[in-house]
């Protein structure tokens, strides 16, 4: 257990799969309290029961909120609660793995293939503009101060094209420059904030991507490791940026794929 991270709290958007899940339990281990944000139907949240279960039994708290992170009005109702609990600077990371946007073509014969207005309006809010809202409060109401990390979930996308995941590719790249802001922003308050850019991993939100077996495929045969890259391993790297070493860390997209963006 990290002493500078005993009863701190990390406020996880998208905590109930994925990289949101295993950074959720990795943390809880080492002595964090978790606030969960997650929107889950019935049939999720059996899998949210058995996440607040393994933090519990690391012996930390487990707050959740099954809403829509998205909704400024439950964004405050969840800080209006997380406030009651972690005041005074007590959310040490703030963590935005927010994966929910269109997968459609910008162009296609077809119209009901293409994206619309209103679905890359969507994405963008929901996967990248989100962090600043959130950031924003997190910040102004005094829950994160010294020593606070803020990371979000990015991929190779960002700088690579697939079919139909251009909204998404976009989302990741104003997601990427929303970190270098608030990097330059948060610096004098001595918060860090870093873009987490996964290799290919097998996740919910990976399995809902055109074509994702291809992705994997490439994956498994250019990483220079051998593998795929896990949750667990983007866990353990969050983990480790959010020790006292790396206060002097801000403002990158830090890969955690083995190597695999290089090839």
């Amino acid at each position: 257990m990290t002493e500078n991270r005993k009863g701190k709290w990390a406020l996880i958007l998208g905590a109930s799969s994925g990289f949101g899940e295993s950074a959720a339990i990795r943390l809880a281990k080492d002595g964090m309290n978790i606030c969960g944000v997650h929107m889950d139907r019935k049939a999720g949240l059996e899998n949210v029961e058995r996440i607040k279960g393994e933090i519990e039994s690391a012996g930390s708290e487990a707050l959740f909120f099954n809403v829509n992170a998205a909704d400024p009005d439950k964004r405050a109702h969840v800080l209006e609660d997380l406030s009651g609990r972690a005041a005074d600077g007590g959310v040490k990371a703030l963590i935005h793995s927010l994966a929910f946007g269109t997968l459609k073509h910008y162009i296609s014969d077809k119209p009901e293939e293409m994206l619309t207005n209103k679905n890359i309006d969507m994405t963008l809010d929901v996967m990248a503009h989100s962090l600043v809202y959130w950031s924003q409060e997190v910040v102004t109401r005094g829950l994160m101060g010294s020593g606070g990390r803020i990371f979000a979930m990015t991929s190779s996308g960002s700088h690579r094209v697939w079919p139909t995941y251009g909204a998404v590719s976009a989302a990741k790249a104003a997601l990427e420059h929303h970190i270098r802001q608030l990097a330059v922003e948060l610096a004098p308050k001595s918060i860090t904030a870093n873009s987490i850019r996964a290799g290919v991993t097998d996740t919910p939100a990976l399995r809902k991507i055109p074509g994702n077996e291809a992705l994997v495929e490439n994956a498994m045969r250019v990483n220079p490791s051998g593998r795929l890259t896990t949750t667990g391993d983007v866990a353990n790297a969050i983990s480790l940026l959010c020790g006292d070493g790396a206060d002097w860390i801000t403002g990158n997209v830090i890969g955690v794929d083995g190597g695999e963006d290089l090839i």
